[in-house]
């Protein structure tokens, strides 16, 4: 028998919890395929990956600094059927209190209005997406 999904609206806010990230404000988007948060300085050095979080609405992560010692390099589609090249992490998120791996490419687009985008892979068999709602995950937890 399958198990029943959780509904989630078209946005919500996650925890990320082994980036020590809170209540971070996510655009479900069923229109990509992989999952996204917004960096910038994003550099390869000594074989570790650095970057900074984009997150103009949380003064206290805005700008945080994150190295990390496992990622990949891989192809994206862009909405524009430009395929280019990003790093991906993979780290952990907690949505209606239950802790998911997640797969995040690091993307530094400019035009980005939220700081993580959830796409299709991680919601898939999961959650059904219900665009007239929002916050459903981070309201259960009021």
């Amino acid at each position: 028998m399958e198990k029943e999904k959780k509904i989630i609206g078209r946005i919500d806010k996650v925890d990320f919890p082994l980036l020590e990230l809170k209540g971070i404000d996510a655009k479900i988007d069923t229109g990509v395929y992989t999952s996204s948060i917004h960096c910038i300085d994003i550099r390869e050095i000594d074989q570790t990956l650095q970057c900074s979080l984009l997150d103009a609405t949380h003064s206290e992560y805005n700008g945080k600094k994150f190295t990390f010692k496992n990622y990949d390099i891989t192809a994206v589609k862009s909405n524009n059927g430009k395929v280019e090249m990003r790093y991906a992490i993979r780290t952990q998120i907690i949505v209606f209190g239950k802790t998911y791996p997640i797969t995040l490419t690091l993307s530094s687009r400019d035009d980005m209005r939220f700081p993580v985008l959830i796409g299709r892979k991680f919601l898939s068999g999961k959650f059904l997406v219900d665009p007239q709602l929002e916050n459903q995950s981070y309201n259960q937890n009021l």
